[in-house]
């Protein structure tokens, strides 16, 4: 039986996970990998961020790319914003998918909202293809206290160790009675062995 071979189209990914928090005044990578079965050339892309599905997108990063040997060529934005000043494309081709991340810098609480990176591909007649990351910015770092997760960890695995030593003292006990046990049986079969000899040669007395 002859197995199909499936390709697929032009694909953009943001990773498992595209819900994702930065610290406020940290720096943070946006992930973006595109992938095609057939390879792409002149294939133009661009971030866009929005703060809500109904707000006005403001373009952040934008270029062309030649194919996958070359490195991206820039286009500049006219008037950048104090977010378009602060964004870096960081672009990567050394596993099979092409990686064209975002790093934004300097985090502020006016970051927070959505960051899609559009790509279109000419090889596939202009075939384009999207993802989106969902980005929340915070003060701090909530610390998870595990105090409870460790107190319910340690009093389980007591349990369990009190369980086992039972069922080892248990085994232990079981086998010293039944080896007194076997003893005892060794000691009357040779008791009875040794009188059944005494009374076979003890001399028959004369009938008067």
């Amino acid at each position: 039986m002859l197995l199909a071979h499936t390709c697929f189209t032009l694909e953009v990914s943001v990773g498992k996970n595209n819900h994702v928090k930065a610290r406020n005044g940290t720096d943070i990578n946006l992930l973006c990998i595109f992938t095609t079965c057939i390879g792409f050339e002149d294939v133009t892309f661009r971030w866009e961020y929005r703060f809500n599905e109904t707000s006005k997108p403001e373009e952040l990063q934008k270029g062309t790319l030649k194919n996958k040997k070359s490195a991206p060529k820039i286009i500049e934005i006219a008037d950048k914003s104090f977010r378009q000043s602060r964004v870096t494309l960081v672009p990567s081709n050394e596993t099979k998918d092409y990686n064209l991340t975002l790093r934004l810098s300097d985090v502020d609480f006016d970051d927070a909202g959505r960051y899609t990176c559009i790509v279109k591909n000419k090889k596939e007649k202009d075939t384009q293809s999207n993802a989106t990351i969902f980005l929340t910015v915070v003060d701090k770092f909530e610390v998870v206290d595990n105090t409870l997760t460790l107190i319910i960890v340690a009093v389980v695995g007591g349990v369990i160790g009190l369980l086992i030593l039972i069922l080892i003292i248990k085994k232990t006990v079981s086998f010293i009675i039944n080896r007194n046990r076997d003893k005892k049986k060794d000691c009357l079969v040779s008791s009875s062995v040794n009188d059944n000899t005494d009374n076979a040669s003890k001399p028959e007395k004369p009938k008067a």
